[in-house]
């Protein structure tokens, strides 16, 4: 086995950090709300976390550069979709500039009339119960009003790229 990199004095380089910081495996998660013309949007993330049981509370980041920022700031709900390994296309889909990201999806309609994903490992509905500065993300805490899963194997991001869990770990 080999030992991990020896940890020397350094300036931290984004690029360098953001590899690190893959070794660390996440799902892939896509969050959703309206905008305020009511249209509905979505980001990939991979920056969720549960923070607290009572009250059910979640935590996501948003870039400040995002051009969804100013939806998801006014609209007091959203929902994180967590991707199943099915849905592999669409943390692509939902990173990239597309306009029509909905186009040929199925979904419905959730707390606060946000879009819940069709096929996905879990979701979790919820209203903004707080923001924090993050440094060049804002944080999103949401209280969880509703919250489903079902037996789809979730997607993982690792090393810079999309994976599953080994098939012994999802029986």
């Amino acid at each position: 086995m080999n030992a991990a990199t020896p940890i020397t004095d350094q300036i931290i380089n984004a690029t360098d950090l953001r590899r690190t910081l893959g070794c660390f495996p996440t799902g892939v998660a896509v969050v959703t709300t309206t905008s305020r013309s009511g249209a509905p949007i979505g980001v990939t993330i991979s920056s969720f976390n549960s923070v607290s049981m009572d009250p059910p509370l979640i935590l996501w980041s948003l870039g400040l550069k995002a051009l969804s920022l100013a939806d998801f700031r006014a609209n007091g709900h959203f929902a994180v979709n967590v991707l199943s390994e099915a849905q592999a296309e669409l943390p692509r889909i939902f990173s990239s500039p597309v306009e029509e990201r909905f186009d040929g999806l199925e979904w419905t309609k959730g707390t606060g009339g946000v879009p819940v994903l069709a096929g996905s490992a879990a979701v979790f509905e919820c209203s903004t119960h707080a923001r924090y500065d993050g440094g060049d993300h804002e944080i999103f805490i949401g209280r969880v009003e509703r919250h489903g899963h079902g037996d789809a194997a979730p997607l993982l991001f690792a090393k810079g790229r999309l994976t599953t869990l080994p098939e012994a770990a999802t029986a």
